[in-house]
């Protein structure tokens, strides 16, 4: 047992509420002291158990992704043409983002929007995990046009593009308090914008 470290101690717990302190408040915002008071552990614990605050944001995020932001690689994963994916990654973005159990919004959208010179290396890594989510969508649609389900001249790049920039208005509607049905009802405009499949 590391020195510090409390009885009883669970590290995917204090795990857990520590991404809740950096989704609820952005990682500058997340202090030493506030982040081990939400965790239930002393400083010496967080220290030993995950480095410092920089790498326990880095696993608090790679947490996030396996679990709470999951939906989106399983949507482009399981659905079988793009169109479908892209569908259900915007209704299941309106319902996570606006679950009262955890809160709102996305943590990869929204932990360093603002941040210092210090934490450039944060908004850098939050940004490299959005153009990769971005570009899996701009790639499934790019199989659905190569196989010809979609015409020819659609533009993957510019389609992905529009459907990043939903899901990011979303989650920040999320944080100013829309709903899901709200959410749910700009899905159902977004995907009017998707080209016209071939039979």
């Amino acid at each position: 047992m590391a020195v510090g470290r409390p009885r009883g101690f669970d590290r995917d717990t204090a795990l857990e509420r520590a991404l809740e302190e950096f989704w609820r408040h952005g990682y500058e915002a997340a202090s030493i002291t506030a982040l081990t008071a939400a965790m239930g552990i002393r400083p010496p614990s967080l220290y030993a158990a995950f480095g410092d605050k920089r790498r326990l944001f880095g696993e608090a995020v790679r947490h996030y992704q396996r679990t709470h932001g999951a939906f989106t690689t399983r949507a482009l994963a399981e659905e079988p043409t793009a169109r479908q994916a892209v569908e259900r990654m915007l209704r299941e973005a309106a319902v996570h983002y606006t679950d009262p159990a955890h809160p709102p919004g996305c943590l990869v959208i929204s932990a360093a929007v603002n941040h210092g010179p210090d934490s450039a290396d944060v908004e850098a890594e939050l940004r490299a995990l959005r153009e990769a989510a971005k570009h899996a969508v701009v790639e499934r649609i790019s199989r659905d046009i190569a196989a010809g389900l979609l015409p020819a001249d659609t533009d993957a790049e510019a389609l992905g593009t529009y459907y990043a920039v939903i899901v990011q208005g979303m989650s920040r509607q999320a944080q100013d308090g829309a709903d899901a049905r709200a959410l749910d009802r700009v899905a159902t405009l977004a995907m009017a914008a998707w080209p016209a499949e071939h039979p």
